[in-house]
């Protein structure tokens, strides 16, 4: 079933579900109509928008569709393109209300992810560092953060899971950011003051063998022969916070500014 009105069409695709489309000079009051007309006999209303085209992009949020990704190689006149899905269901706050237009916000404004480390150190002030399964060079213990999880939390989740260790995140250290890299977007990484412990730490770990193959204290000169070189700039970045001697924040461990 599909529906005109002006120069948007709304078609049925699936079982209670709708994809609405527009023309370029469409009013937003005239697709927001039609999305909440077309919600009275559907769950779903969605709506896949070219990438490049910022003005439907516009469009389609302020009709009350929220962002929900990327749809890659949609076939469209014959050639595969990708398209931008927007969707509203029935039960999403309406817009006009402050959770609503809040929710539909976060649906495209960007996220960052954010990575949770340790510095551990000995008496000697060597670093505590992993040899990981799934990468040649070492790291920092930690991970990243979940959705919804506070970055302290969850750097004594990742520690824990990965090395059976209850460690509480003390001082943060360090805030570094990654650049776009090798396939990955970019990133903030939080080291976290991991306290200083002697070599019975490392007895008293259980490594989950699928992604940590060996843990060792380590000294500078370890660290920069083992780990990437923008990895041992954190490091001592973060030493020499932890010192008293350095800034709080790095991009890609050097200092700004």
């Amino acid at each position: 079933m599909s529906t005109n009105d002006s120069r948007t069409t709304v078609m049925t695709v699936a079982e209670g579900v709708a994809r609405i489309s527009w023309t370029d000079d469409e009013p937003v009051s005239v697709v927001s109509h039609q999305v909440a007309a077309a919600l009275t006999t559907h769950h779903r209303v969605e709506a896949l928008v070219d990438p490049e085209d910022e003005r439907a992009q516009r469009t389609a949020t302020w009709s009350g569709l929220r962002r929900e990704g990327v749809m890659r190689g949609v076939t469209v006149n014959g050639l595969p393109v990708d398209r931008i899905v927007y969707a509203r269901v029935v039960t999403d706050v309406p817009a006009h209300e402050p959770e609503g237009f809040r929710a539909l916000l976060n649906s495209f404004l960007p996220r960052k992810r954010a990575i949770g480390q340790f510095l551990i150190r000995d008496a000697d002030e060597r670093v505590l560092l992993c040899q990981l399964t799934y990468k040649p060079d070492w790291d920092l213990p930690g991970g990243v953060v979940e959705v919804g999880e506070s970055p302290a939390d969850g750097v004594s989740r990742e520690v824990q899971e990965e090395l059976e260790l209850d460690l509480k995140a003390g001082p943060l250290l360090l805030i570094d950011w990654l650049p776009p890299w090798s396939g990955w977007d970019d990133a903030l990484t939080l080291v976290y003051d991991g306290g200083i412990h002697d070599q019975s730490l490392i007895d008293a770990m259980v490594r989950e063998e699928r992604e940590i193959r060996s843990v060792e204290f380590c000294t500078m000169e370890q660290v920069r022969e083992r780990c990437a070189d923008f990895t041992a700039r954190r490091v001592e970045a973060a030493l020499a916070s932890a010192h008293g001697t350095g800034g709080v924040y790095t991009e890609s461990g050097r200092p700004v500014g």
